[in-house]
């Protein structure tokens, strides 16, 4: 995402004089628009170093100032999509979204709402992101609608670039153009849009669509019209070598690597396999080993080998043959050398954005095949400050920032996972907010680390994770500016531990009140694990408030909430059940207590 700023500056919108060898394609409308509603239905490629978009974009500039809504769904990814606006002064505001399907498995819809207050993006006509502030009114001049398909030069954002992977398409099954119309329209939210237009893309409508023919600086590839293909009721953008135009796959796939790991062999291949060759047991040869089984996984790329004598670190090569992509074409012969991981011990702890620090930290390193551990996109941020709060006050001189996953190889079980984070650049609340998940379980939700901590206050999030597939992954969702990761520890967990981090996970936990029966007076004991705005309430059995009180912010610690039987104005209650309830924004709890007057 970041480096969308560096080669936007080198951007040119006019015909290349010095031929790329990888052909991409760009679809876009030959009128501009001023807010609006735009949807598509797409599917996307599933291939690592590609891109496939959704956007509106100002061409009129530098005339006019750089004005653009973006959706894009980056082939590394198979759950993730990236939204982002640009602004004037190509300022970037991006956001990440997890889905719950694979964007490159079957058609979804996607959108996004423009208008003078806001701009929301829509997945399966849901809204999941809406942006308010200030930077929306300056997004205010007529863009053009476009589509397209290329291979960034940004390996960090993006993933590692291969020409093995071509061909690559991604499929348009319609588009739709709505008008803001407030207060009188007939679609979008509160029904203030008004459909103008949708393609099905049964034909090239040469009255509202052009075919591109550029590139710029940072596009890995030249636009060429041969490569957007209208056919059997779909737009096709393809991404291809310069000498194998248009929607036609000629190449057999091949092997992108193969490691060992402890449940068997993974073969990854560079495109979608054909399942019947890619189980045939007979098309593997692993010498001195005998093939039991090969299953293939769900990316539809990876085979899972399974073998007799299965000892990894004394594997070697794998041969691979006749296996078949879903265009017939056939792997002939493949000789992969075996990747023998070296397995990190636990418990763990990496240093995210720098060095080897208390001969205890790892250093920090990009998460590819031959690694155990490592961040995907994002970018070094060293901190000059102190930070406060902390046992390990070096590991926060250095940050990854825009970091959007996390990944580390270990076993299967249980673990202890403390995310280690400060504000170090930020001096204002609402500045950085971002939510994060692990394992598809939300973590964080929209954090502020200034408005719960400050600035340079170190923030060490723990929470209790199980591991199914060999990879504990966390996902950082960017909301407001850029999420930002200081350090990680790990360790192995038993289960009465994991149910006592369950606890603090939920940023509070409530005892049980004492004595309990109790007459005249009892204590409820609780304890905060976030800083929040409290409240208690006590019901009785009817579920008559009896006690409804603000407890204000509490910062983190241990406290007593003592009842003295009384109600709300003072007077005496009688005897029988009770609940209380402790609560704040995200979170209640209940418990019973028994009053014998």
């Amino acid at each position: 995402m970041r480096f969308k700023i560096i080669f936007c500056f080198t951007i040119i919108y006019s015909n290349y004089i010095f031929s790329k060898p990888y052909k991409g394609a760009e679809y876009r409308t030959k009128e501009s628009f001023k807010y609006g509603k735009f949807e598509v239905s797409l599917k996307s490629p599933m291939r690592e170093g590609i891109l496939a978009s959704f956007f509106t974009y100002n061409d009129n500039y530098p005339n006019t100032d750089w004005n653009e809504i973006d959706i894009e769904i980056l082939g590394r990814y198979s759950d993730d999509i990236q939204f982002n606006t640009i602004t004037p002064g190509q300022k970037n505001h991006v956001s990440h979204y997890q889905t719950n399907f694979n964007p490159a498995k079957d058609f979804h819809n996607y959108g996004f709402e423009w208008t003078p207050e806001y701009i929301s993006w829509f997945v399966d006509g849901v809204e999941v992101y809406r942006q308010t502030d200030g930077f929306v009114s300056t997004v205010n001049i007529p863009q053009k609608l476009m589509m397209n398909i290329w291979n960034p030069q940004y390996a960090s954002w993006v993933g590692t670039w291969s020409e093995k992977v071509l061909p690559a398409f991604t499929f348009y099954d319609w588009v739709s153009y709505s008008s803001y119309t407030p207060g009188s329209g007939n679609t979008g939210t509160n029904n203030n849009f008004t459909r103008q237009w949708k393609d099905d893309f049964d034909s090239w409508d040469q009255s509202r669509w052009e075919k591109a023919n550029h590139t710029w600086g940072g596009n890995g590839s030249d636009f060429t019209p041969t490569n957007a293909v209208l056919k059997d009721g779909k737009l096709i953008l393809c991404l291809t070598m310069e000498n194998n135009l248009g929607f036609n796959d000629l190449t057999p796939p091949s092997i992108s690597f193969t490691r060992a790991e402890q449940n068997g062999l993974k073969v990854k291949f560079t495109e979608e396999i054909n399942p019947q060759s890619a189980e045939n047991i007979s098309n593997y040869i692993l010498v001195g080993r005998e093939i039991l089984n090969a299953k293939l996984q769900n990316d539809s790329q990876t085979v899972l080998i399974k073998t007799s004598n299965y000892f990894p670190d004394s594997l070697h090569n794998l041969i691979a043959t006749n296996v078949e992509d879903r265009s017939q074409n056939k792997l002939i012969f493949a000789n992969s050398i075996i990747i023998i991981p070296k397995r990190v011990k636990i418990p763990l702890f990496i240093n995210c954005g720098g060095d080897v620090f208390y001969n205890l930290f790892l250093p920090t390193q990009e998460f590819l095949p031959n690694t155990e551990y490592g961040n995907i996109d994002g970018f070094v941020y060293n901190n000059l400050s102190t930070v406060s709060n902390t046992n390990y006050p070096n590991i926060y001189k250095t940050s990854i920032e825009g970091i959007v996953r996390y990944k580390i190889r270990i076993p299967d079980g249980n673990y202890s996972v403390t995310l280690m984070m400060t504000e170090a650049r930020q001096s204002s609340i609402g500045k950085r907010i971002f939510s994060i998940y692990s394992q598809n379980k939300l973590i964080e939700k929209n954090l502020d680390l200034f408005a719960k901590f400050g600035k340079n206050v170190a923030y060490e999030k723990s929470f209790a994770v199980k591991v199914e597939n060999g990879i504990l992954e966390i996902h950082f969702m960017a909301q407001v500016d850029e999420p930002t990761l200081s350090g990680i520890q790990i360790s192995a967990i038993s289960k009465v531990q994991n149910e006592k981090i369950k606890l603090k996970n939920n940023s509070f936990h409530i005892g049980q009140n004492y004595p309990n029966p109790f007459n005249g007076t009892t204590v409820i004991p609780f304890e905060i694990f976030e800083k929040e705005i409290f409240s208690i309430k006590i019901f009785d059995l009817l579920g008559k408030l009896v006690i409804d009180k603000n407890l204000g912010i509490l910062p983190i610690g241990k406290y007593n909430y003592t009842w003295n039987s009384n109600d709300q104005k003072g007077n005496l209650v009688s005897s029988g059940i009770y609940f209380y309830k402790i609560q704040n924004k995200n979170y209640s709890s209940i418990k019973k207590l028994n009053l014998i007057q």
